[in-house]
């Protein structure tokens, strides 16, 4: 009797702790899911602060999709330019209901949409590091890297130091050839993007399912790429004993150098480091300053006046007796017609349609009381059509508006969100710009052209906003 009940008892003893360890989990669920956003939404309601109401598990994302499903089909009239009905229909009906400061729901994590010009600010300014990065998610970091766009803190810094030199005015005007010869080749790029889950469960990035095999597989095939380039230029400069040379690569791969001597210290980067912010510039990069310029064609060719007019500037600024003649930095930054349709294609139609901070800790935000660990979210696509900062113009096509700077285009200063603000504000809007401005030149001095009559006017918030049919453009080839 004696033996049989010493070898039950630590059976006894496995279960009790497995019971435990449920126990505890379905607690921190029920906090999680259930107690916490109704403490949240009492807390926001006291406030006057309301919203569309929290389901469980899937908060207020059911309602948002259904909006979005509703607008799928809708196509718009090439003239118009309010792109919200289409790729934001669920904020546009929440703000009419609630106002322009409301709190929804992803998921179990409250979202207040600060739809408020003074809280953006606020928000965007702010150096303390109250308002983070949301965690993106491995779908997102295998693509776009674990870079500048998401690091925090120390890293962010030492991260910023190391690459800034690389986007300074004079080097960026040595690049611009460079620019112009990319823009000759016809050459079009494609990457898979990862399905993006709406709602993810701690540890579901290694449950083996295909869209995770899939991140994988589309993680390693691009570091091997990144790789055999940064190779190639560590196998360049040893065979010419001389420096990594002074583009953003090169410094990077400096401060990698001073990391494997041992010296450490804040200019240094690893080789993860190096990969991450390759792809955040090569893709992240690439991607909004394509759709940049794909907007900017579409609005240009549907208003052939401003197309007209910005290629007498480009004729008089970067000469159009050679049409092969590459234009240079010092030219480029003449042009200022073309500067304002840049700006003026940002706010209608800008890459990013909503932009998410969380706060770290409790907040206080314009005066409301944010609990730690609610997103922040920034409407970017409304604020940029907000009638009171804009003008009564505010859904026009008018470049004009930023005649004066781009400060003195709205009644705020810093009203166009495009490239953020702050100390976090885009490192490489210079870059894009003149990129930019160098395709365009390339293109209008020896094109017309117009959107063809087979453009379906419908904008899709896909990561960037792109157009969901493409965008066909008709070129003539000027005499």
């Amino acid at each position: 009797m004696a033996t049989v009940e010493s070898s039950t008892a630590p059976g006894v003893a496995v279960a009790a702790a497995v019971v435990l360890v449920v126990l505890t989990w379905l607690w921190t669920a029920l906090v999680q899911l259930v107690w916490r956003p109704y403490a949240v939404a009492r807390a926001f309601g006291r406030q006057r602060i309301r919203g569309p109401a929290y389901r469980l598990f899937v908060g207020s994302d059911g309602e948002a999709n259904a909006m979005r499903a509703a607008t799928r089909g809708d196509v718009l009239d090439r003239r118009c330019h309010d792109i919200v009905p289409r790729v934001m229909p669920h904020y546009r009906a929440w703000m009419s209901r609630y106002g322009k400061v409301f709190v929804s729901w992803s998921g179990a994590t409250p979202a207040l949409c600060v739809g408020d010009y003074a809280m953006v600010k606020q928000i965007l300014s702010d150096r303390t590091g109250l308002y983070g990065k949301p965690e993106p998610g491995p779908s997102i970091l295998a693509l776009i890297g674990n870079g500048l766009i998401f690091i925090g803190g120390d890293d962010w810094a030492r991260h910023r130091r190391v690459v800034h030199p690389a986007f300074a005015m004079d080097k960026l005007k040595m690049m611009a050839k460079t620019m112009a010869e990319c823009a000759r080749k016809r050459e079009l790029q494609s990457i898979a993007f990862s399905a993006i889950n709406s709602t993810r469960f701690p540890g579901s990035q290694y449950i083996p399912t295909k869209t995770n095999l899939r991140r994988r597989h589309l993680a390693k095939k691009v570091r091997g790429t990144l790789m055999a380039i940064i190779r190639e230029r560590q196998a360049a400069a040893a065979k010419e004993d001389s420096g990594h040379g002074n583009d953003l690569l090169g410094l990077m791969l400096e401060a990698n150098a001073t990391d494997a001597c041992g010296s450490g210290g804040e200019n240094s980067m690893t080789m993860d480091e190096i990969v991450d912010e390759c792809k955040t510039f090569f893709f992240a990069g690439h991607d909004t300053t394509s759709h940049l310029l794909t907007w900017a064609m579409f609005l240009l060719g549907t208003h052939p006046e401003w197309q007209q007019r910005l290629r007498e500037e480009v004729l008089r600024e970067c000469g159009g007796g050679d049409t092969e003649a590459l234009p240079n930095g010092d030219a480029l930054n003449k042009l200022k017609l073309m500067t304002m349709v840049l700006y003026e294609t940002l706010r209608l139609y800008g890459p990013v349609s909503l932009m998410a901070r969380t706060a770290t800790a409790d907040a206080e935000l314009g005066g409301v009381r944010v609990p730690k660990g609610t997103m922040t979210m920034i409407p970017m696509a409304i604020l940029h059509r907000d009638a009171d900062v804009w003008g009564a113009g505010a859904g026009e096509f008018d470049p004009l508006r930023f005649h004066g700077g781009v400060n003195k285009a709205a009644a705020h200063a810093g009203a166009l969100l495009a490239f953020s603000l702050g100390q976090r504000s885009c490192i490489g809007q210079d870059f894009a710009m003149m990129e930019a401005k160098t395709t365009l030149a390339m293109i209008l001095r020896r094109f017309a052209f117009e959107v063809s009559p087979e453009y379906v006017h419908a904008p899709l918030d896909y990561l960037t906003l792109q157009p969901q049919c493409g965008l066909p453009i008709i070129l003539k080839l000027l005499d």
